[in-house]
């Protein structure tokens, strides 16, 4: 599928122009995150990040609420769009999910946190993308205590994550 594809399958869900303008801007990101980690040397499917950074959000169609990752992948494999990107909109939200945080939430008791090079560099991109902006790692850590509290586990998730796609794509900044 191309671009035009997932942006039709987005308007089909629902989805509004802030919301796609969002997708447009991670997708940006994260191509520029997953290339630079190929001129490092790593192996990272350009195609699934097109698809993930697109289609990240859908579950937003349905619902604001921290279910919207998972509720998008539902909606992605009931399309049949494949496993892989539904796993990328099911991990993306916060910086990921333990089980136990999952069980508190209301969603389905499992672990929700990024896995594979594609799903984090996608949750890292989107975390940093405020609405169509891009922020900072210190916007990113602020906004989390803010909403989550200090010491929340999804802070030193993200800082955890921040520290894994540096090294991925050579220890630079990524803005």
């Amino acid at each position: 599928m191309n671009i035009k594809e997932y942006i039709r399958i987005l308007r089909e869900e629902g989805c509004d122009d802030s919301l796609i303008e969002h997708s447009i801007a991670v997708l940006g990101l994260s191509v520029y995150i997953a290339s630079r980690a190929i001129l490092n040397g790593h192996d990272i499917d350009l195609d699934l990040i097109v698809a993930g950074a697109l289609l990240h959000d859908i579950g937003r169609s349905k619902t604001h609420s921290v279910k919207h990752g998972y509720v998008g992948a539902q909606i992605i494999r009931e399309r049949g769009l494949g496993e892989k990107i539904a796993l990328i909109a099911e991990r993306h939200v916060g910086a990921g999910l333990s089980a136990n945080e999952a069980k508190m939430l209301g969603l389905p008791v499992k672990d929700y946190i990024p896995q594979t090079l594609e799903e984090k560099i996608v949750c890292y991109a989107d975390k940093l993308v405020f609405r169509k902006r891009i922020g900072t790692i210190k916007d990113v850590i602020e906004y989390f205590k803010r909403e989550l509290g200090e010491n929340h586990p999804a802070v030193n998730r993200f800082i955890e994550l921040d520290i894994e796609i540096r090294k991925l794509i050579g220890g630079k900044a990524i803005i």
